[in-house]
């Protein structure tokens, strides 16, 4: 007879500090829903919370490849008949810097309950500046 596995999720969870100053913004995705997920952990259970908190720093100044900056298109839609908005990369990230980290991390957590508890754990800052000094976030490099 087989036991379902429940991990002990009393353990404390870890705060961690990313500079996305510089970096390429699909890599630093891929790395950041790693962590929210818990898959960097010896516990990781895909049906749980098992990840850490992440807080990017310096998000207006992220990197993307390519032409993608007049290319790559974000769609918005209040529900309202002829209400679609188009914005480009460029004309998003100097509206609202962290969105576009947002947008890129969603998309690549799962969808559903869990997915919308694991982005609740992602802080995003436009500058070098953020409120969790308290939490003593670890550094880490991506």
């Amino acid at each position: 007879m087989n036991k379902t596995y429940i991990p002990n999720l009393n353990l404390k969870k870890q705060w961690y500090l990313i500079d996305a100053e510089g970096k390429n913004l699909g890599r630093l995705a891929t790395q950041i829903a790693t962590i929210l997920r818990g898959k960097h952990s010896f516990f990781y259970t895909p049906y749980f919370d098992c990840g850490d908190n992440i807080i990017i720093i310096n998000s207006q100044k992220i990197n993307i490849s390519g032409k993608k900056k007049n290319q790559k298109i974000y769609y918005r839609h209040s529900g309202r008949p002829g209400s679609l908005k188009l914005e480009t990369f460029e004309q998003l990230q100097n509206r609202l810097p962290g969105k576009v980290i947002i947008k890129a991390v969603k998309n690549m957590l799962p969808k559903g309950p869990l997915g919308r508890k694991l982005l609740k754990k992602l802080k995003v800052y436009s500058n070098h500046l953020h409120p969790h000094t308290a939490q003593n976030p670890h550094q880490i490099n991506v």
